[in-house]
């Protein structure tokens, strides 16, 4: 694996940074990784930009930030507007349709999805938009397995709340596999 440089960016209450959280923690305490996470908001706690850098690594990192993605995520068109450019040669921009158009050439794989569409169509709650979101990025990625992220997930979520996160992981990884 060696490196792998990824930014999550979009808007506060997406649950971009709690999504990249979930992924370093998986990484880090579930699969044997290094892994960092950093985190930036915009002037508002919600509605403002957010962004959050993760780096998985099978060697030390001795910077947490990401300048040029291998992945950048972006959930609102202001994201995309802002760091698709980033992105590293061959890297994977992954976008959601409902929220963003992608405008723009890179020299990227360049992969626009329906998971907020998914979310409201199969579960009706956006509140879990940033679970099939990861669920999605690991399906095309298999940077953690699922399993990892679920573990993950039973330590932070409420009991309430975790079938529907495991609803909304599985239907990401599902969105995934419809694109290959």
């Amino acid at each position: 694996m060696a490196r792998t440089r990824i930014i999550f960016s979009g808007s506060g209450g997406q649950g971009v940074i709690t999504a990249s959280i979930i992924l370093a923690e998986a990484a880090a305490l579930h699969e044997g990784q290094n892994a960092v996470q950093a985190q930036s908001y915009g002037p508002e706690a919600r509605g403002g930009a957010t962004r959050a850098d993760v780096i998985l690594s099978d060697e030390e990192i001795r910077f947490p930030k990401v300048t040029q993605p291998n992945i950048l995520i972006c959930l609102t068109q202001e994201a995309y507007n802002k760091f698709s450019w980033i992105i590293r040669p061959g890297g994977l921009l992954l976008t959601d349709s409902h929220f963003v158009i992608q405008e723009r050439k890179v020299d990227a794989r360049q992969v626009e999805m329906g998971m907020y569409k998914a979310v409201m169509q199969e579960i009706g709650r956006p509140i879990v938009f940033n679970i099939c979101m990861l669920g999605t990025l690991i399906g095309l990625t298999r940077l953690v397995r699922p399993e990892s992220i679920m573990e993950v997930l039973e330590e932070r979520v409420p009991g309430d709340f975790l079938d529907m996160n495991r609803q909304a992981l599985e239907l990401g990884l599902s969105v995934a596999s419809s694109s290959a």
